[in-house]
């Protein structure tokens, strides 16, 4: 602390000095406007320095006194409500004071940002407008010169000084206020267990141990992989390979072997990103013991219990096993799609038959050898696939969405295969009905809007129940017949029809699957999970759709389906409307087809809205939305980290159609980094860079948030480029904390034994493994 007053006393003397020097060679235009800038940077010092400390006060999870004391609760009388019950009620508590307390910080924390970003950007209109030029006989240009020094001293100096004023904040969080109200109120059993899920599913803690453990299979991986790049080339790798491994593996066990230190919470810089750090390492030693621990506390919670992570939401979901099996009862007996085999293990067969069957059409010259080779199995490389629930944590009473996990099924490899040939021959087909992403929606839909839109239009989403389990397997084998016939297509690669067919049949006919202790038999539909039924999905869809599309485009109306959502904007009559879907349903036995129609929508992740006559959207968020993106403190490289305020914010930009609500969403976002331990000068960083982006080099106004808007949807989409793997190495290692310099440090030595050798042309990119997150830590989904 003493060390940056000194420095700030430094910096202070020479601004003063530089001050001088201006007030002494400035002309009279250039200090005139000096004295115009002069309290308006004063101003934004004070609104600059509340707004930091406002956002740090978020990231350290430190509200003001005026939020925090704002506490609904009350006591249950556990003699007469159960304790199950009660609990519930104290949950329930915590969430209506946990909202309160986000959103009155997120106006709080909107607000001071607003103030800051308005006159910030007056200032650096002003100073971009100071004189340069020579006026009325003075030299501007030595003034300029000199303004420019003291500007720069003057911002060196008000930063030092926000820095300065934070540090109370820290001192706060070291002494630690454990008169926490919200905590209070959770039943002391599952402290330990709520931090722990507060992480969330994708979090993952340093772990320098196992990255050691891995690093020699994947250095004797990436030492084959530069022995082949020299075969290629029909020459020896010879010494310099020997010595780049030996290098490289002095350098991985020096990272791995780093010790975390604590830094002086005084003394280093990022001092609340240690400060989190810290208590994340603390965390972890107790949650190292807790996982441990409960790897068989988390089975026995298990056996009345469920932790699963919901659907959509990337959060943890706790439901209670019972629960699970009632519904996953309800589910089979609705469907009608599986039959239960009890006791007997498919898989023995299952391996002879896939084997033999792929044989039979080798033999029969259907597929070739190295086909033939790429499909087959070997028994112990394959497994039963295993069948688990998904919770759809936004949809009332929670239904499950089923999930076959087959990676290692005997028929993966199969599908997988003719998933590759067949899915692009789809998007093809159905580019025109169809969308991938919210943006291409918002896309479509503002240039059909600018046309068509008039107060007389309605939205329609409708809801295709249970598709994947209710398509007929031969008829869902049919569609892809029927594309291929529509394209008119005889082969696919040197594969005949008949094959892709046959291939398909037995892929759909031979879906088994464990659950809860019993073997079972997909009759009806195809697994979800099991790459195929994707795309035979789509094809059945296609061809179901084709007429409901037809007769909307002829109504001037917009039609576009994403898997099993239908999406409809049309200028009929709500009960026309109706009476089309009745007829809709009745089209085919298998489709049956839930419909909601209103002036306003949402569908994917985009909320729109007919306000008289115009289009208004923005970003959608489920009633079951939590503020939660991959916690800053998670050991995942840092460019995965920063990609995310940068990917959040230009969807923002992308969807919102006023600025205000631009704003809006924009602070909505800071607010749930800043909690997810975002600092706020990261945010900043990756919000700006989504500008650059663009050449966007002005601020948003709300006069200009049309035009910079219409030239994100104007700008190309990037090709992606096919990979020569001839001139391309991947290479992966594990990831721990101490890995940051390690690309530097792998490319150097790449250059040194590598940049003039028969494999100098080839580019080595790295990738990361990481070890487990807290979703495989926890869940089984078995």
């Amino acid at each position: 602390m003493a060390q940056s007053r000194i420095q700030l006393a430094k910096v202070q003397m020479e601004e003063y000095k530089a001050l001088e020097d201006f007030e002494q060679i400035a002309s009279p235009a250039q200090w005139s406007i000096h004295l115009v800038l002069k309290p308006k940077i004063k101003n934004w010092s004070t609104k600059n320095k509340n707004y930091q400390i406002l956002s740090k006060r978020v990231e350290l999870d430190m509200p003001p006194k005026f939020i925090e004391k704002v506490d609904f609760s009350f006591k249950v009388d556990e003699s007469i409500i159960s304790q199950d019950e009660a609990q519930a009620t104290y949950n329930e508590m915590r969430q209506i004071t946990k909202e309160f307390r986000t959103q009155a910080m997120k106006l709080y924390v909107q607000s001071a940002a607003r103030e800051n970003e308005i006159l910030s950007n007056e200032i650096t209109g002003i100073v971009e407008r100071f004189p340069q030029e020579n006026d009325d006989g003075f030299d501007a240009e030595p003034g300029f010169a000199a303004f420019k020094q003291y500007h720069e001293l003057r911002q060196k100096r008000m930063k030092l000084e926000t820095e300065q004023s934070m540090h109370f904040l820290f001192e706060q969080q070291v002494e630690g206020d454990t008169n926490n109200p919200e905590e209070e109120i959770i039943a002391p059993t599952v402290i330990q267990e709520h931090e722990l899920l507060k992480l969330g599913p994708k979090f993952i803690f340093n772990d320098p141990k196992t990255a050691a453990r891995r690093h020699t299979i994947e250095l004797a991986t990436l030492k084959r992989k530069i022995e082949n790049c020299f075969l290629r080339k029909k020459v020896s790798p010879g010494r310099p390979l020997e010595q780049f491994m030996a290098e490289l593996d002095v350098l991985l066990q020096t990272l791995h072997n780093v010790p975390t230190t604590i830094v002086n919470l005084n003394k280093d810089k990022t001092i609340g990103i240690q400060t989190n750090q810290n208590d994340i390492i603390e965390l972890k030693n107790n949650i190292t013991e807790l996982i441990n621990s409960q790897a068989s506390q988390v089975n026995q919670f298990q056996i009345m219990n469920i932790v699963k992570k919901s659907e959509k939401s990337k959060v943890f979901h706790l439901g209670k096993v019972e629960d699970y099996r009632k519904k996953s009862l309800e589910y089979m007996e609705k469907t009608q799609a599986y039959k239960c085999l009890e006791n007997e293990d498919p898989l023995p067969d299952l391996i002879q038959r896939t084997n033999k069957y792929l044989l039979d059409l080798r033999l029969a010259k259907w597929i070739t050898q190295k086909q033939y080779e790429l499909l087959s199995i070997k028994p112990n490389e394959v497994e039963l696939a295993h069948l688990y629930y998904l919770p759809k944590a936004h949809k009332p009473d929670t239904p499950l969405r089923p999930i076959i996990s087959g990676l290692k099924h005997p028929t993966n490899k199969i599908s997988k295969f003719l998933d590759d040939l067949l899915r692009p021959l789809f998007d093809k087909m159905a580019q025109e009905t169809t969308v991938t992403s919210g943006f291409e929606l918002v896309k479509k839909l503002n240039e059909w809007s600018i046309v068509n839109m008039n107060q007389n239009n309605i939205f329609c989403t409708i809801d295709v129940i249970d598709l994947y389990t209710m398509i007929p397997q031969i008829e869902g084998v049919l569609s892809l017949k029927r594309m291929l016939d529509y394209l008119k297509l005889k082969k696919v690669g040197n594969l005949k029809i008949e094959t892709i067919i046959r291939l398909s049949r037995f892929v759909m006919q031979n879906n088994y699957f464990s659950y809860d202790g019993q073997f079972y038999h997909q009759i009806r539909g195809g697994a979800m999970g099991s790459p195929l039924t994707l795309t035979m999905a789509n094809c059945y869809m296609f061809f179901f759709e084709r007429t409901i599309a037809k007769q909307i485009k002829n109504g001037g109306g917009l039609y576009f389906r994403y898997i099993d959502d239908l999406f409809i904007v049309i200028n009929w009559p709500v009960r026309h409307l109706l009476k089309q879907i009745d007829r809709w349903n009745k089209l085919d036995e298998n489709i049956q087809l839930r419909a909601n129609i209103g002036s306003f929508t949402n569908f994917l992740d985009l909320y729109m809205e007919n306000r008289d006559g115009t289009l208004f959207t923005t970003v959608y968020q489920k009633p079951s939305y939590e503020p939660y993106y991959l916690p800053f403190n998670s050991i995942h490289p840092s460019h995965m980290k920063k990609n995310i305020p940068f990917t959040m914010l230009l969807r923002a930009f992308r969807y919102c159609s006023t600025f205000q609500t631009y704003l809006d969403e924009r602070e909505k976002l800071r607010m749930a980094l800043l909690l997810n331990k975002y600092p706020n000068k990261i945010i900043e960083q990756q919000f700006n860079n989504v500008l650059l982006k663009f050449n966007i080099n002005q601020p948003l106004t709300i006069n200009n948030y049309d035009k910079y808007r219409q030239k994100v949807f104007d700008s190309p989409y990037k090709e992606s480029t096919e990979i020569d793997y001839d001139k391309v190495l991947f290479i992966y290692f594990t990831y721990c904390s101490s890995m940051k310099m390690f690309p530097l440090k792998f490319h150097t030595l790449w250059s040194k034994y590598f940049g003039e050798s028969p494999i100098n042309e080839i580019m080595p990119i790295l990738g990361t493994r990481n070890v487990k997150n807290l979703q495989r830590r926890l869940i089984h989904n078995g």
